[in-house]
């Protein structure tokens, strides 16, 4: 019995050796007002994995557990152990004689629940819960962070324990700060959170004015995309479980994996639009679609089967890479606007890998302000890039638009030059032509002399004449008859039929281009504002008001509107009317142009009524007199 007392001793004894080794060894942090703020590290921390999660504040107090406490191997602790309850330890030097009030803050917004002793003047320990399971409204203070106040106690150290329990691997980063340091420094961050999520909104509501001004669906990929950041950044800082939803715990441990699902999606969609994958690299837009489909498939696993799983971030780095690499592929091609582009993601993927090393915690890549908000800052300057490339694409294309607009000027000219060069080829023509006439002419006359001759032959015959005279009289009353008829006929079609007539406006260009030289000759004037700038419109010659948008079409304000036959057999019907003076029928002219007599007699008596209105201005008119007829006198007059 006396043995196994002795024992007992001896292990209590060399339990409490231990503890006091182990206390002895980790480092108190003092509490100076020379320093504003420290964040402990490495022999500052001390920790204790507790597998089942069972140990209480006694048992972790207690001289047989404390001494399992290990100092930190690393910076910053990380809970690695997603189904384990860590335990964490620090000492802290108190001073009397400081004028500041401090404070603990916990900088991983995303830890589940955080239950922090403080010790008392009893050695009693007080539990203050934290954490994101917790509603945002019972923080002592509405920040961010976690943060509770600490005992400035007469004792010269005290003993802080911290146990931790998280879904997903969390870095422990305890910082210990002046209560006045806080608040300066929590109004700075504030700032320039403001600056940062003012600018996504501004990038965005940029890119939505530019979407419905051009209509491309890249702007629409790209808001969304700068969106689904921003709330990957508000989640990640936890501004948006202050703001957005402060009492809505659960919807705050998988928020972030659903925006960082949705800025994958939109990424590598943008990618897609903004350098015409399909186009310039097919092969890579296919590999674009199969990773959109393994990433929605990977979401679709986290929100039904294991939310746990969107805790796994770092497969982010696959569209991500994917979308670099495509960028670096496209510029390699020779496509220019791409280089903004790889500029602006060799940012973003520069913030990444910063983030990557951060967890996991890389020796000579300390913990701090700059390297805590690197990646929002890579995101700033992507976006900045990312708008470039956007610039560059609309100034590339608004280039080759000019450029095809030079080609076609161009091609206008060498078309007016093979014109030019065919109506000289076709007046030389007429010039030998004539040259040719002109010697035909001459030979006719010296046949003439020679029928002179063959007259007085003739007058020899006179005999014989007169008795064919009797035959020839008859004859020459139905030649007569035969020559009133076709005299009339000739007139009726003014000399001109419409197979003829059909050469000169053969088609509905033909005669649409008449009818626009006719009726602006005298220059364009809007009838709704007067306005003298057009451009063309949706109809064939065509013209719109570049003030007002009123659009005019060629035959509006004619005596072509509202016509229903075809425009050159209304041309042709014009011209016959005029021509005949308005005495040929409607029977005539539905026999010419094979159109149903009503319609021939309803257009005819509407030219009627225009040659009345217009008897003086066609009194000497001409053979030109008929496209006079075309403008309505109401017309000109509106």
């Amino acid at each position: 019995m006396s043995k196994l007392i002795c024992r007992a001793f001896v292990l209590q004894l060399w339990a409490a050796l231990c503890m006091v080794y182990s206390v002895k060894a980790q480092v108190a942090v003092p509490l100076s007002d020379k320093i504003d703020q420290h964040i402990f590290t490495y022999h500052e921390i001390d920790c204790l994995e507790d597998a089942a999660g069972h140990y209480t504040i006694n048992q972790v107090a207690s001289p047989d557990l404390a001494a399992k406490f290990k100092p930190s191997t690393l910076s910053t602790p990380v809970t690695t152990n997603t189904n384990s309850v860590y335990w964490y330890r620090i000492r802290i030097a108190n001073n009397p004689n400081t004028h500041n009030n401090w404070l603990l803050e916990f900088f991983d917004q995303t830890i589940d629940d955080v239950t922090v002793f403080s010790p008392d003047e009893n050695h009693h320990y007080a539990a203050f819960h934290l954490g994101a399971s917790h509603p945002f409204i019972q923080r002592l203070y509405q920040h961010k962070n976690f943060s509770i106040n600490i005992n400035n106690q007469p004792e010269k150290t005290s003993v802080y324990y911290m146990r931790l329990k998280s879904h997903q691997p969390a870095n422990v980063i305890v910082v210990l700060r002046s209560v006045s340091w806080f608040i300066h420094y929590a109004l700075d961050e504030y700032f320039f959170f403001g600056i940062f999520y003012g600018m996504v909104l501004v990038f965005s509501l940029y890119n939505l004015v530019m979407f419905f001004a051009i209509r491309q669906i890249q702007y629409l990929y790209y808001i969304l995309y700068n969106l689904s950041i921003g709330l990957y950044e508000m989640c990640a800082d936890g501004i948006a479980y202050q703001f957005i939803w402060p009492n809505a715990p659960v919807w705050n441990q998988y928020a972030y994996g659903i925006a960082l699902f949705l800025a994958s999606i939109f990424a590598l969609l943008f990618t897609q639009s903004l350098l015409y994958v399909r186009s310039k690299a097919n092969r890579l837009n296919k590999v674009i679609w199969g990773v959109i489909l393994l990433r929605s498939l990977f979401f679709v696993a986290c929100l039904f089967f294991n939310k746990n799983w969107f805790a796994y971030k770092i497969i982010e780095i696959v569209p991500l890479s994917l979308a670099y690499f495509t960028g670096c592929r496209i510029l390699y091609k020779g496509y220019r606007p791409a280089r903004y582009f790889v500029i602006g993601y060799s940012f973003l993927l520069a913030g990444f890998m910063i983030k990557v090393l951060l967890a996991l915690n890389v020796a000579w890549l300390p913990f701090g302000p700059v390297t805590h908000y690197s990646l929002s800052f890579c995101f700033v300057m992507e976006m900045l890039f990312i708008s470039f490339a956007i610039g560059d694409k609309v100034r590339f294309l608004k280039t080759k638009k000019n450029q095809a607009q030079r080609n076609t000027i161009q091609q206008l000219r060498k078309n007016e030059e093979l014109k030019d060069g065919i109506n000289r080829m076709l007046e030389q023509q007429v010039t030998e032509r004539t040259k040719e006439l002109v010697e035909q002419s001459a030979v006719i006359e010296q046949q003439n002399e020679e029928l002179k001759s063959v007259n007085m032959l003739l007058q020899q015959q006179a005999e014989e004449i007169s008795r064919m005279n009797v035959l020839l009289e008859k004859d020459n009353i139905v030649l007569q008859t035969s020559i009133e008829k076709v005299t009339h006929d000739r007139v009726m079609s003014s000399d001109v039929d419409f197979e003829e007539f059909s050469r000169i406006y053969p088609d509905r260009e033909a005669c649409f281009k008449f009818l626009s030289d006719l009726k602006w000759e005298k220059g364009y004037a809007c009838r709704k504002c007067g306005h003298t700038h057009y451009s063309n419109g949706h109809l064939p010659y065509s013209r719109r008001c570049s003030k007002c948008g009123y659009e005019e079409s060629v035959i509006a304000y004619t005596i072509l509107q509202n016509t229903r036959i075809p425009i050159n057999k209304a041309f042709y019907m014009l011209f016959l009317v005029y021509s005949t003076k308005g005495k040929i029928s409607s029977h005539k002219l539905s026999e010419i142009l094979s159109i149903r007599q009503s319609t021939c007699w309803a257009y005819s008596a509407r030219i009627k009524k225009v040659m009345d209105e217009k008897k003086k201005e066609l009194r000497n008119a001409g053979h030109k007199g008929w496209s006079k007829l075309v403008l309505e006198p109401l017309a000109e007059d509106a």
